[in-house]
């Protein structure tokens, strides 16, 4: 289990590097992730060797929520006091986030011709 999270962790460290050193606008993980998955379609074996403990690790990834949590808790009182303003907020742009990716879908499409019989 160990030697899986250090290349789960080397990988997220080599995604950073190459954003910082490129100056890259893709976050490094992101970076990391994508050169896991190219290295699990050239190695398979790498992938079933990890795939336990990467399942394991997902099946409690929402206790990474709980830090969230416990910041809603711990500033309650800008809740009350801005939550209507929060809330619009988050919904404004939760709707604005799906017709930007609607939007960058449509125009993909037409770049590529999709649809066009």
């Amino acid at each position: 289990m160990i030697r899986v999270f250090a290349v789960l962790l080397l990988y997220q460290l080599g995604g950073e590097t190459l954003s910082r050193a490129f100056d890259l606008a893709v976050p490094g993980p992101v970076i990391g992730l994508a050169a896991l998955f190219v290295t699990f379609l050239a190695a398979p074996r790498l992938a079933e060797w990890m795939r336990e403990t990467v399942t394991g690790l997902l099946g409690h990834l929402s206790l990474l929520f709980v830090p969230a949590g416990v910041g809603v808790v711990a500033h309650l009182d800008a809740f009350t006091q801005y939550g209507i303003g929060l809330a619009v907020a988050l919904v404004a742009s939760t709707i604005l986030a799906i017709l930007a990716g609607v939007g960058a879908f449509v125009l993909v499409a037409r770049m590529a011709g999709v649809g066009d019989e």
